[in-house]
């Protein structure tokens, strides 16, 4: 009997090593990663440039810790700065991390200001992490229980929806920061329009109000740019990362611009491991490899091919839904529970989720093929068939 805590609802699976966006389990059998690690893998399983730039880093220093200079963090901190329009990065170890630091920025903020209560604008079904303060910022009921009292200082509005955040504005002058998935993850793969984006940057201009944008599972690629909100045009003031930007390796990442910037000082926040030699290089390869070979066009292309090859396979089906996403992070809604459908799945030798009780999410590494695309397809439509005709 395993003493790991019981917090995961397990697959009867272990993998024993992957290359690329294939991956075996310890008993030799081989799956078509399509999950990639909840969007985290994103150069794939063992890419040797990661291995390589990893395994020479170990072998000089894995941390020193943030008491001193890490050149490699302040190298990463300009690249994101450079990619992103932003001004300044702080380290973490997680996505929930990242988000938490976000909302401390937002409540610094607007203390700085007089308020005595700082507000921030959160949406429905939104999922921002399990700490305390992110739990509370997430839109999930059933991840809250049992976790009272939350913590305050959250409104929540419904999702793409400037009239709700509008209607809130009149009445509550303790607003600092709206936050916002531009693609909400766990809450099914539903998509912010731009529209909205370009207005909410708008109204947060208008009211002095701080635009957060959660890029944890949307960033680093995975909609064909570099971050989500970068499709509208729009700067926000914070930004956050974590999955995708180490390639597995455990970093998360607060931006920061605008009226953001500049807020924290020594003592304000920290982190022990955040940013430190190992992390940062991996991060740094990540962004080298996205670069050079073009993954961010593959990303773009493959998933608009997986939302149309499984369009055509499912088109008339009675139960499904929805295809939505964008680039690799897709979504098909039916009409029913279907979480049944990771274990066919597996399996058939693929890997997938299923999230919001009802959506088949796909997240594949960036390095998927258009021949892992095709497989995807080919092997996931039957058995979503299957299931709805059951």
């Amino acid at each position: 009997m395993s003493h790991v805590m019981n917090t995961y609802a397990r697959l009867p699976v272990a993998f024993s090593h992957g290359r690329g966006s294939r991956i075996t389990d310890i008993e030799g059998r081989e799956y078509l990663d399509a999950l990639s690690g909840i969007a985290v893998s994103t150069l794939g399983h063992a890419h040797p440039r990661l291995v390589s730039a990893i395994s020479e880093q170990a072998g000089r220093m894995l941390h020193t810790s943030n008491l001193y200079r890490i050149r490699e963090q302040e190298a990463l901190a300009d690249k994101l700065a450079a990619l992103s329009g932003m001004e300044e990065v702080f380290f973490s170890n997680s996505g929930a991390e990242a988000n938490e630091a976000a909302i401390k920025l937002a409540r610094f903020y607007g203390h700085k200001k007089g308020i005595e209560t700082p507000t921030v604008i959160v949406m429905e079904k939104a999922f921002h992490g399990r700490t305390l303060a992110t739990l509370s910022a997430t839109g999930n009921r059933k991840a809250q229980a049992g976790f009272e009292p939350l913590v305050s200082g959250f409104v929540r509005v419904p999702y793409d929806d400037l009239a709700a955040i509008k209607a809130v504005a009149e009445h509550n002058h303790s607003v600092v920061a709206v936050m916002l998935e531009i693609i909400q993850g766990e809450g099914g793969i539903h998509l912010a329009s731009i529209e909205y984006q370009r207005a909410l940057r708008q109204l947060c201009d208008e009211h002095g109000w701080l635009l957060i944008c959660d890029e944890v599972q949307c960033g680093m690629g995975r909609t064909g740019k570099w971050f989500g909100y970068q499709h509208a045009g729009i700067q926000p003031d914070i930004a956050t990362l974590a999955k995708g930007l180490g390639s597995g390796v455990p970093i998360g990442a607060c931006l920061a611009g605008g009226k953001a910037a500049g807020l924290f000082g020594p003592g304000n926040h920290g982190s022990t491991f955040g940013g430190n030699p190992l992390v940062s290089t991996a991060a740094l390869t990540t962004i080298d490899v996205i670069e050079q070979d073009g993954l961010l066009a593959n990303a773009e292309r493959i998933g608009a091919l997986i939302r149309q090859l499984s369009a055509e396979a499912l088109g008339g089906v009675k139960g499904v839904v929805d295809i939505r996403g964008h680039g690799l992070m897709i979504g098909i809604e039916l009409d029913r529970p279907c979480g049944e459908l990771v274990g066919k799945a597996l399996a058939a030798g693929l890997l997938i989720n299923v999230t919001a009780d009802k959506v088949v999410r796909f997240l594949p590494p960036l390095i998927f093929s258009e021949q892992d695309a095709r497989e995807l397809v080919e092997r996931v439509t039957p058995l979503i068939k299957d299931f709805l005709a059951a």
